[in-house]
């Protein structure tokens, strides 16, 4: 099909500079390379004249408070650890074995089909009237499927509101709100959650070694961003979007429903509507083996013999292996229903597949593991943070008006460096540690970063899949340009980004926990 899309350099005003600027940032991985170089050259330098801090809570064995200086990153010592313990250094990054682990399930159940079917199914079986904000829902919870919803659920939503007699492009456009704009709204905590709190975990540990993350730690947080962005996305689209776009040429439109039906199955197989079943058994199963494990004798899961607000804690730290079962039984159970699945063979062959797309992930991580490390041998993350925070202190900002901030300066990164993970790594030294020293706790940080990061990835051209949504717009209309996609999503962003400010707002005035022994408030 012929794509009439308009040239960047037809693109006026703040989209064309935000595209400009953001093609001329190299890859996130030389992003870390390049702030290694930073981090080397401002140790050296503050080592040099002797900057350094009291640390707020540990003391000597004398009881003296421990002050503690900036480290140069070329020092005899700190040379030696880089290339000696390299190694190490990659394989004890946190947020690693999180995601590796969670993949080798997810990658079973998105080969399988069942993410795939599960989404066409409760699309397919919407009410009219309830269309959008089924779509939008379903966008939210589908982010525990990765891709699979970008490349799945949004060109199906152009097929299941055109066959309502909808505009497509509307559906299209919420599909895409809820996919990317509402990134970390969920039900249930996934691959995101293991992601970013493996990150928030090494940068916790600067302030408190002995903190663990608990990946169920914003579980709370995300269910409230679910319900509070889904009426957001169902206002946006239906009074807002679809009134004022353009009729769909029904040749065009009857071309695209064709093409997209093919490639998304619109309509579910007799196969896969008994695998969906035992997916659903395989999935309740599970469940109650876990529970099982709470409340068995030893009971595995709960540490009886520690505090009350310690007790959950295995049960939180299972949750990964947890998510690795759930998604393994459910996709195995989809697939030999399905016919996708003939031998276990199949289970290992897409656990590898699962595994060789982490390659890009692989690298990343091996360059944000080393910004990380050696960020914390410098110190330089702990000084910050302990000067940050008197600062901050000083100038009586409400906790409020803080994290307001903070949500804006990562809702302004995110249209310059797409990776979610990637600019936690690079927040996450100096936002955690500096927030834990004024009373906030590292889940609070993190749900922060999260509502500022999945505003704006609607509305930037650099996020990896903008294009692939222009491509599903002009399957409908040939001339919806790259400023027609921005121009449609801006709504949504600037809404979603008002409505996670306010809900943050309100999480930290009333003090509602944050997730299963997740406080706002954290006291060193």
């Amino acid at each position: 099909m012929y794509l009439d899309h308009q040239q960047p350099s037809e693109i006026k005003g703040i989209l064309a500079w935000i595209e400009r600027t953001g093609n001329r940032l190299p890859d996130p991985v030389f992003i870390f390379f390049y702030c290694i170089a930073a981090v080397v050259f401002v140790s050296v330098f503050l080592a040099a004249i002797g900057v350094s801090a009291v640390h707020p809570t540990r003391v000597d064995e004398f009881g003296n408070a421990i002050r503690i200086s900036a480290e140069s990153l070329l020092s005899a010592n700190n040379i030696q650890r880089l290339l000696v313990d390299m190694p190490e250094t990659f394989a004890s990054f946190h947020p690693l074995g999180y995601v590796l682990v969670v993949m080798l399930g997810a990658g079973v159940a998105e080969r399988t089909g069942l993410f795939a079917s599960a989404m066409s199914g409760a699309v397919n079986r919407a009410p009219k009237i309830l269309l959008t904000p089924v779509v939008a829902l379903i966008g939210m919870v589908g982010n525990l499927a990765a891709d699979a919803a970008y490349v799945v659920l949004i060109p199906l939503a152009g097929v299941i509101f055109s066959a309502a007699g909808r505009h497509p492009i509307a559906g299209i456009a919420a599909a895409f709100a809820g996919v990317s704009g509402g990134f970390s709204a969920n039900l249930l905590p996934g691959q995101l959650d293991a992601l970013l709190f493996g990150i928030t975990e090494a940068a916790a540990e600067t302030v408190l070694p002995a903190w663990d993350a608990n990946i169920a730690g914003n579980a709370y947080f995300i269910v409230g961003m679910t319900f509070v962005f889904l009426p957001v996305i169902w206002f946006v689209t239906d009074k807002i979007i679809e009134p004022r776009l353009l009729p769909v040429s029904p040749q065009v439109g009857d071309e695209a429903a064709a093409h997209d039906q093919r490639e998304s199955g619109a309509s579910l197989l007799p196969a896969e509507i008994q695998g969906l079943k035992r997916a659903g058994f395989a999935a309740l199963a599970v469940i109650l083996v876990w529970v099982f494990l709470c409340v068995a004798p030893g009971t595995p899961l709960i540490d009886e013999s520690a505090n009350p607000e310690a007790r959950l804690n295995p049960l939180f730290r299972s949750l990964v292996a947890g998510f690795l079962i759930l998604f393994l039984m459910t996709g195995w159970a989809y697939g030999t229903a399905s016919g996708s699945v003939q031998s276990h063979r199949d289970i290992v062959r897409m656990m590898s597949e699962s595994m060789s797309e982490l390659s890009y992930y692989l690298v990343l991580a091996f360059a944000a593991a080393h910004f990380v490390a050696m960020f914390n041998w410098s110190n330089l993350g702990l000084i910050f943070a302990i000067k940050g925070a008197a600062l901050l202190q000083g100038s009586s900002l409400p906790d409020s008006v803080l994290l307001t901030l903070i949500i804006l300066f990562g809702a302004s990164i995110n249209l310059f460096i797409g990776s979610a993970s990637a600019k936690w790594a690079l927040l996450a030294p100096v936002l955690v540690p500096m927030l834990m020293l004024l009373g906030l706790s590292p889940e609070m940080s993190t749900a922060t970063y999260r509502v500022g990061d999945g505003a704006t990835n609607i509305i930037t051209p650099l996020m990896p899949y903008f294009p692939l949504i222009l491509v599903f717009c002009q399957r409908w209309q040939k001339d919806f340009g790259l400023g027609s996609l921005a121009a449609t999503m801006l709504p949504y962003s600037l809404l979603l980004l008002f409505s996670g400010i306010v809900m943050t707002v309100i999480w930290v005035i009333f003090g509602i926990p944050l997730g299963p022994g997740a406080t706002v408030e954290f006291t060193l």
